[in-house]
């Protein structure tokens, strides 16, 4: 491994990398075809109620990640992180599978929604063990130069949503209305099934790091992380909490666009596609700045920024509904998240040792995005049919922005001993 440094960390991170981006494609795509998934597995008597019955199924698969992420997180912690990611993105792959088979409501009747709702608590278990693992394996191999190496665990997330954003955005241009709608928005979904056994492939050659296979493995990770590392997992959840709701927030932009703002759907896939750049290019450089001047101060600076600009920023795109309005707010939050974001993964992972890493990283990331992210594109909807206020999503990312300043400034008082290997 040290004879070829530069070449195994490059394979590293491409094999973390394709898995990651699979996982996340999809993920988006939901996000982003919401719509025509509405249609055709969630009908309602009204457009509001069947986004609300999509959204919900959205969220609801997040209530399993955290069992994903205790069940993979703990199997990766015992039999290394490589067999966990080989499981997790199978696992993907299968939930990617029956999504974009499945016959429509009209088609098998309540068996449609219902097929699509195992579809996601099986992708939200693969999910819920994919973070950990992979963010181990890339700090592990590399740690003095965590920040830059896990920053591309949230690279590969914007290179996703890049790429589902380009597929709305092709597929707007070159079917119509009624095709896309009837059959072109599961496109996306199997052109994700084509990325997945690249994953398996290059995942296949993974080694797990001498500090991970010289360590003492715990016989309970699990029990470790609740009976004696809490404060850290409190930690490592509330420093997530802004970052995966502006996440979610960029990934209901489209729908938002429709909706709200009038504008015609291609105008929402490509601001989706000028976020996603943004997260994928700007995220490495934002890790890499970290390692050189701290991790809190860089996430705290973005955190204020972004619970001072979320209103203004809500209600500038509502009293100017134009597509110039939309893209400037839209790469407004892509840049202050990359900032906040491209520090994170190695914050959380600083926070806890070898032995339980995997597992405290899965359960904490996954409880924080089961929480503030999951939701949050139903809780827009909700929040912008009960009160009629199309700026009311600022307030929920400025409650956010809060919550992860008052966990930073929390790791600051009592900041438990950061793990050095």
């Amino acid at each position: 491994m040290s004879k070829n440094k530069p070449v195994s960390l490059a394979r590293i991170v491409i094999a973390t990398s394709v898995g990651n981006a699979l996982e996340w494609f999809d993920i988006a795509i939901y996000g982003f075809f919401a719509v025509y998934v509405a249609k055709h597995f969630f009908p309602a008597s009204s457009e509001s109620a069947s986004l609300l019955l999509t959204f919900g199924s959205f969220g609801a698969s997040y209530l399993v990640r955290p069992l994903g992420g205790v069940v993979l997180g703990a199997y990766a912690d015992r039999r290394g992180r490589k067999k966990a990611l080989m499981l997790s993105v199978a696992l993907m792959m299968i939930g990617t599978l029956l999504i974009a088979v499945m016959p429509g409501y009209q088609r098998i009747g309540v068996a449609a929604p219902i097929a699509v709702f195992v579809a996601r608590l099986i992708q939200g278990f693969s999910a819920g063990g994919e973070f950990g693992a992979s963010t181990a394996m890339l700090i592990e191999h590399a740690p003095h130069r965590r920040g830059f190496l896990a920053s591309w665990q949230f690279a590969t997330q914007g290179l996703s949503g890049l790429l589902a954003a380009l597929s709305g955005f092709l597929l707007t241009q070159w079917m119509t209305p009624a095709a896309l709608s009837e059959w072109g928005w599961r496109i996306p979904f199997f052109f994700g099934l084509l990325i997945g056994p690249a994953g398996l492939y290059l995942r296949r050659f993974l080694e797990d790091a001498p500090t991970y296979v010289e360590a003492a493995h715990a016989q309970s990770p699990v029990r470790e992380v609740f009976g004696h590392q809490k404060l850290r997992l409190l930690i490592s959840i509330g420093a997530l909490t802004v970052s995966t709701a502006v996440n979610y927030m960029l990934q209901y932009v489209p729908t938002f666009a429709i909706r709200e703002l009038h504008l015609p759907a291609s105008n929402g896939f490509a601001a989706g596609i000028v976020a996603a750049l943004i997260l994928t290019v700007v995220t490495p450089f934002a890790g890499l700045l970290s390692d050189r001047i701290g991790r809190r101060k860089q996430m705290a600076a973005a955190a204020v920024i972004l619970a001072v600009s979320s209103y203004p920023a809500f209600a500038y795109m509502g009293r100017h509904a134009s597509v110039a309005s939309l893209f400037m707010v839209v790469a407004w939050f892509a840049v202050l998240k990359s900032v906040y974001f491209g520090a994170l993964p190695a914050l959380m992972a600083e926070l806890f040792p070898v032995s339980t890493r995997a597992t405290g990283m899965s359960v904490g990331y996954n409880i924080g995005v089961t929480v503030f992210g999951g939701f949050t594109p139903a809780i827009i909807v909700w929040l912008i049919s009960a009160t009629g206020d199309k700026t009311s999503p600022g307030y929920y990312l400025m409650f956010t922005a809060v919550l992860s300043l008052c966990a930073l400034a929390g790791a600051g008082q009592r900041r438990p001993r950061m793990v050095a290997a």
